[in-house]
């Protein structure tokens, strides 16, 4: 349980770590891109090229933070580049994949691509075999593993000798999602587009499915697969699991941890609550994460990024493991 109390603090502490002499490629200038423009800063790295297709988003997003500015798409610019610290990807989803072979293509060596990286699983093994073949480290940002919520969570579940069953939901608001921001293509799969951030939440923590029972109800004239998803199986490290999801009902993503003296949420995500045994009352577990003002997780897997050390305490999401959340994700939206 040590161990995890000690990793806890560290992810607590990991603003004070300074990058000054790192440089990076951010490829978009999206609403993720300036997020990820946020933890730059954050650690005072200055030497950023922004690099994105429209000219006028592009030049208020480098003005704003200081680093230069490139329009025109990055395709256009590689090229003339040369080596940086880190790269970048925060693309559209359709984009990801094909952003990532060019990059490695380039030979770069050190890529942090958004989640989910690519829509299909066999995408991401195509540059997985790339990635080995060119000795560079990719990594898909799925930020919440990285959540300190998760990290209190994984040290009071240790100390309590592990979970002992968990269960997780990811309703989405669809009647929030502006259609006209993403191709149909990820509308089809919006499954892996978006509420896939939960189901890698919970199975970095719990283990991959050994056994897993999917069911899909229902459809939306842009989702055909389902409106309502629900299921349950037995995780690799013997944890048995269930989920459910209504997207034309009301409700959040939230997980639900149980151990043998308390149960433990997180609703939202980046909360942390604890009801102890023979208790109905949820008690809040006070979290000052390292960047309070800032998207949580996004500056935490910047530096894991940037100090290759740091993975060893924080593993991120490979293409492999990104893969295998895919194929998972499948199984649960009933993808063909």
């Amino acid at each position: 349980m040590e161990i995890y109390k000690e990793k806890y603090k560290f992810l607590l502490n990991i603003h004070h770590n300074k990058f000054y002499d790192k440089s990076v490629l951010l490829i978009g200038s999206g609403r993720m891109a300036e997020a990820y423009c946020h933890s730059l800063r954050s650690y005072g790295i200055s030497k950023v090229v922004l690099l994105g297709n429209r000219k006028e988003k592009v030049e208020i997003v480098a003005r704003q933070f200081g680093f230069k500015g490139l329009d025109g798409g990055y395709e256009k610019h590689l090229d003339l580049l040369g080596d940086f610290s880190l790269i970048i990807i925060a693309l559209p989803i359709e984009l990801l994949f094909n952003a990532g072979v060019k990059l490695l293509q380039k030979g770069y060596k050190n890529i942090l691509i958004e989640k989910p990286g690519a829509l299909y699983p066999k995408e991401l093994l195509f540059l997985a075999k790339m990635a080995e073949q060119n000795k560079a480290r990719v990594r898909i940002a799925y930020n919440r593993v990285v959540y300190p919520s998760l990290w209190k969570a994984k040290e009071l579940v240790e100390f309590d000798g592990g979970i002992t069953s968990c269960v997780y939901s990811f309703t989405e608001w669809t009647h929030r999602v502006k259609l006209s921001d993403y191709s149909d293509q990820v509308k089809r799969r919006w499954g892996l587009a978006n509420p896939l951030h939960v189901i890698s939440m919970v199975h970095y923590l719990i283990g991959y499915p050994k056994d897993i029972s999917c069911f899909q109800k229902g459809y939306l004239e842009w989702h055909t697969a389902g409106d309502r998803f629900f299921g349950s199986g037995l995780s690799e490290k013997d944890i048995p699991f269930s989920y459910y999801a209504d997207w034309n009902s009301a409700g959040r993503w939230g997980v639900k941890f149980m151990t043998s003296s308390q149960a433990i949420k997180l609703i939202p995500l980046e909360d942390l609550y604890s009801c102890k045994k023979g208790s109905i009352q949820w008690e809040k577990i006070e979290i000052i994460p390292a960047f309070p003002n800032l998207k949580t997780g996004v500056a935490e897997e910047v530096a894991i990024m940037l100090d290759h050390k740091m993975e060893e305490y924080f593993p991120l999401i490979d293409l492999e493991e990104g893969s295998h959340l895919l194929s998972l994700g499948e199984k649960i939206f009933g993808y063909n």
